[in-house]
């Protein structure tokens, strides 16, 4: 299955890549090292790309920008791949506020150049959208919560599994970038419901996508760069909610495999939330914890009041929905699992 991949030397775009490069499968990889433009140096996605194209049999590296509407099209037109991952995106609330444009036209535009370039060019093919879970702006923040030692959680049982699919996504503070993130998100259904359009679209609503292939920093990758601060014991800002925040976490591979089971039986403009569950769900100062319990190290701590725009005070996946429609698909990776195997992995970078 000729399979190309946005946001290749991304986390989960450098996952699809070796997961479907392990398949046997011809993987063509789009990415322009925009982390680098958004984050500066310590988000620069080089490193992810060479290991790539080092140890992939079959992966191809395009230098692309989505936001080039007539290259978009000729890659698509040339390469006609029967499975599209749409990795490729502005992923920080923060950076939206000060790079307006840039992060609509990457979220936004870039998303309607690759469904229109699919549409043209390659409309039989499977279109997995990367969609984030900030989709829901700071809805759940309005839902009764209870306090605990260390965390905060739901104290309605109407989400004892989570954020479900119908939650709403209106009237609520987004921040830019769920704004536009919630553009991306609305076509792509769209172009899967459209009467004459209906492609194969599925759209994949992320809670925190984790793995040891982040390139970490503070606006992006909490928990990537909270184990690459703790071991250097350098510091590190809590910001807002006492740092009882709580977050699903779900292993890059997991993500994957997800969308593996629907490019198999794919449902056109379904919506999916996919984060870690209640399961694989911790709070900042829980995962401060657990790493400490492991290495004996954590970061420097500081606090401020002031909480990120639209952040989640308390969110975890209902994944019910996902579960019943592919009931094969099972998640791989508990939480202690992830962070033992980041700890593993920037602790051989700290030696080498």
């Amino acid at each position: 299955m000729r399979t190309l991949v946005t946001g290749s030397s991304g986390l989960i775009g450098s996952e699809a890549v070796k997961f479907f490069d392990t398949m046997g499968f011809p993987v063509t990889g789009v990415d322009n090292n925009m982390r680098a433009f958004f984050f500066g140096e310590k988000g620069d996605t080089t490193w992810n790309r060479q290991r790539l194209e080092q140890t992939c049999k079959n992966f191809t590296h395009t230098e692309l920008d989505i936001r080039d509407r007539k290259g978009v099209e000729e890659l698509l037109r040339k390469v006609k791949p029967e499975l599209i991952i749409h990795a490729a995106a502005q992923p920080s609330h923060d950076l939206a506020a000060t790079k307006p444009y840039e992060d609509f036209d990457v979220n936004a535009v870039g998303t309607l150049n690759m469904l229109e370039g699919t549409r043209r060019h390659c409309p039989e093919a499977v279109f997995i959208h990367v969609s984030t879970n900030k989709v829901y702006g700071d809805g759940p923040n309005f839902i009764k919560l209870k306090e605990l030692e260390t965390r905060y959680d739901y104290d309605d049982p109407r989400y004892e599994h989570g954020i479900a699919e119908d939650f709403s996504i209106d009237q609520t503070k987004h921040s830019l970038f769920g704004a536009s993130k919630c553009a991306g998100d609305i076509i792509a259904q769209e172009y899967g419901k459209y009467d004459g359009i209906e492609l194969k679209t599925g759209i994949f609503r992320g809670g925190c996508l984790t793995g040891p292939s982040h390139s970490g920093v503070e606006l992006h990758g909490f928990l990537n760069y909270l184990v690459l601060v703790a071991l250097r014991e350098g510091p590190y800002t809590i910001f807002g909610y006492k740092g009882k925040q709580v977050r699903d976490q779900i292993h890059s591979y997991d993500v994957i495999n997800a969308f593996w089971h629907f490019a198999q039986n794919p449902r056109p403009g379904e919506v999916y939330n996919l984060g870690g569950t209640r399961t694989n769900a911790a709070s900042l100062m829980e995962c401060v914890s657990m790493i400490e319990e492991r290495t004996g190290k954590k970061p420097a701590l500081t606090y401020s009041e002031t909480n990120r725009i639209g952040d989640h005070i308390c969110y975890y996946s209902d994944m019910r929905k996902l579960f019943s429609h592919f009931p094969d698909y099972k998640m791989k990776y508990t939480l202690p699992m992830i962070v033992d195997e980041m700890i593993e992995v920037v602790t051989d970078l700290q030696r080498a």
